[in-house]
């Protein structure tokens, strides 16, 4: 799973680049932090691992008709990609990788840590050994101007080979 504050920035970023969705900021965000918030992630995450992730399972049992859900889907698109596409290498050194980013992502992206996830945000100075500020800026700006209908669209019409199509333009 890509920490709290990665999920938040994609998540703020997503709402400042569509704004034409009307957003419940409350309900949209309560989704972006569910998936996490569970002992056993594999149930929420649809698969036994978080870059395991299987978005055509979690369209089966949601539909993205509500801001929750949306939010919940943008939480499993950003891990899937930040595990399948951004990273190329999972080890304990990520969890300090994050630390040590959140508060240059939280100055970025003014991020707003929500009161139930404050004592879970941590802060670490230090060298990053897998992520870089760079990649997460890249990673945040590219999922943010996603359409999730449009991806949400292709995931249904391709079950079996969804994985391949969610990164194309």
């Amino acid at each position: 799973m890509a920490g709290h504050v990665i999920h938040l920035a994609v998540a703020q970023e997503y709402i400042k680049k569509h704004e034409k969705e009307k957003f419940d900021y409350s309900n949209f965000i309560e989704g972006v932090l569910f998936p996490d918030s569970v002992t056993d992630k594999s149930k929420t995450h649809y698969g036994e691992i978080s870059p395991k992730v299987n978005l055509y399972e979690f369209l089966k049992e949601n539909k993205l008709n509500n801001q929750f859900n949306r939010g919940y889907f943008l939480h499993l698109l950003t891990d899937y990609l930040f595990y399948n596409h951004y990273i190329s290498r999972i080890s304990t050194d990520l969890y300090d990788d994050y630390d040590i980013l959140n508060s240059k992502l939280i100055e970025k992206y003014k991020v707003i840590i929500p009161e139930k996830v404050k004592n879970q945000v941590f802060f670490k100075q230090g060298a990053l050994k897998i992520l870089s500020l760079e990649l997460m800026e890249k990673m945040i700006k590219e999922i943010s101007e996603m359409d999730i209908d449009i991806i949400t669209n292709k995931i249904n019409k391709n079950p079996e080979g969804w994985r391949n199509l969610i990164i194309e333009k």
